[in-house]
């Protein structure tokens, strides 16, 4: 099991009602978390509308997490 650090910003963060959160998970793919927490909140978002950091640096969905990364997914920015 790993311990990860993540962090939620504009509509993900409003959605998960938080900043931040630990998690201690058997996961090992950036996408399998984002899969685990999109049906924990509901996110509305697919995927493929994300990105993901780890660590400050944009990584690929089938990124193998470490114990201690930080995790990041970066939701698409709206505007006018």
């Amino acid at each position: 099991m790993i311990r990860l650090e993540l962090e939620y910003f504009a509509q993900m963060k409003e959605i998960a009602e938080k900043s931040k959160e630990v998690i201690h998970t058997d996961l090992k793919k950036a996408e399998d978390l984002y899969l685990e927490l999109k049906e924990r909140y509901n996110f509305p978002f697919k995927g493929s509308r994300l990105r993901v950091a780890v660590n400050g640096d944009f990584v690929p969905w089938d990124y193998q997490l470490k114990n201690g990364d930080h995790v990041v997914f970066i939701p698409p920015v709206t505007g006018g």
